[in-house]
């Protein structure tokens, strides 16, 4: 017997650009639930490549929509954005906050409460601002923190942000809703810390295991290859300290970063190279969902170069690591609290790193460079990890068990 209820999950990204609500949406939507995922239509890029997304998966989408090309949305995106960029200047240098800064949280949540559900459950930062409001109106609410977003963000660009905000809203949510997930035992802990909630349910960032990977793939003939990819090749994400080690490496290796660009980051992290290294650094445009994972089976080693600051990329597990222990790659992961649990459960798949000892992980790198038997044993290791305990498989049950219950509790205001 199918399950009964209507799931409404609430996002401001795209779904090619978060993952983690399609996992849950198609998880949901197979097992009989009757799902809605409405997402914020921003880019027609990616509005193409969410179409492409879901068009086999089991759940409904809808969107609020500022990319199409009619008068209305066109309107709409201008009005928006004017209105974000004059919220983000007033909180900047008058200290005001709103929900504007973080987009248009006044468009999903009268969405929101016009869609009827018996369970709504918000990822992203201004779909849990609004479910202090979706509480308050009697709605069943679940919130994922893929990001405590609170504390996430350089320097400078907190300066615009609705910090205080942001931290009521989190306290609030994750204290009256039916139920929380956090990326790893780290961002619980330190949820349960900061806001006295009740211990969120630990859900990794893991994948579907992917039929191939690194492991069913002879040794490479050249030269070893690191990867590492992000939605956005940028400043703060550990390249630059990476790169320093890098080139103090003298076994022959490539580098390759998979991505859209930020304007003028190349020419600076090139220049952090002696100029016979920068041909061995290749950039590679951001591919679909559907792509990336084969794509990233093609290299050898998976960087995972999270900083310590922000505190969100201390405590998280990111995509990241995750997906490249699916592809089957040996682990060069910084020693985050998030990464540290990855590698203490998989201490073969890699190298746990101090980031800014440039000198003793170049040292470190070329040793594994030069001994591609313990470079194949690492992805070996890797690969079964992945399918051992770091998979989506594994994050099922909890998730279809976290519904199941808050369905089944009394709904009380």
């Amino acid at each position: 017997m199918k399950p009964a209820g209507r799931i409404l999950i609430l996002t401001a990204s795209h779904l090619c650009r978060n993952p983690r609500v399609v996992k849950e949406a198609t998880t949901l939507g197979a097992a009989g639930y009757d799902v809605t995922v409405m997402t914020i239509s921003a880019q027609t890029r990616f509005e193409q490549m969410d179409v492409e997304l879901i068009r086999s998966l089991p759940f409904q989408r809808v969107v609020i929509d500022y990319a199409s090309s009619s008068p209305l949305a066109q309107i709409g995106d201008f009005y928006q954005r004017s209105a974000t960029f004059a919220a983000r200047w007033v909180c900047a240098h008058l200290g005001i906050e709103s929900a504007r800064t973080l987009g248009p949280s006044a468009a999903l949540l009268r969405f929101a409460r016009s869609h009827p559900a018996d369970l709504t459950i918000v990822h992203t930062e201004i779909p849990i601002w609004a479910a202090q409001y979706l509480i308050r109106d009697g709605r069943r609410v679940a919130v994922d923190v893929e990001d405590w977003y609170s504390e996430d963000l350089l320097y400078a660009d907190r300066t615009s942000r609705p910090i205080r905000l942001l931290r009521r809203a989190e306290s609030f949510v994750l204290n009256h809703c039916a139920y929380s997930f956090a990326t790893a035992q780290s961002m619980a802990d330190a949820l349960v810390a900061a806001y006295r909630c009740p211990p969120p349910i630990v859900v990794r960032n893991s994948f579907p295991l992917q039929p191939l990977s690194r492991a069913d793939r002879p040794p490479a003939d050249g030269p070893p290859s690191f990867i590492w990819f992000s939605q956005t090749i940028g400043p703060g994400r550990g390249l630059e300290l990476f790169f320093s080690a890098w080139a103090k490496t003298r076994h022959p290796s490539r580098v390759f970063l998979l991505g859209d660009e930020r304007p003028g980051y190349r020419q600076n992290l090139l220049a952090r190279l002696p100029p016979a290294r920068r041909d061995d650094v290749k950039f590679i445009p951001l591919v679909t969902p559907e792509q990336l994972p084969a794509k990233l089976a093609e290299f050898d080693l998976g960087l995972a170069l999270e900083p310590h600051w922000p505190p969100n990329r201390d405590i998280t597990i990111t995509n990241k690591i995750l997906q490249y222990m699916n592809a089957g790659l040996a682990l060069i992961a910084t020693d985050t609290q998030g990464q540290s649990e990855v590698m203490r459960a998989a201490p073969d798949a890699g190298l746990l790193v101090t980031a800014h000892e440039t000198t003793a992980l170049a040292h470190r790198l070329d040793a594994l460079l030069g001994d591609p038997a313990r470079l194949r044993a690492m992805q070996l290791a890797s690969r079964a990890a992945a399918a051992r305990e770091f998979s989506w498989e594994r994050e099922t049950p909890r998730v279809l068990d976290a519904v199941a219950r808050a369905l089944a509790a009394p709904l009380t205001r």
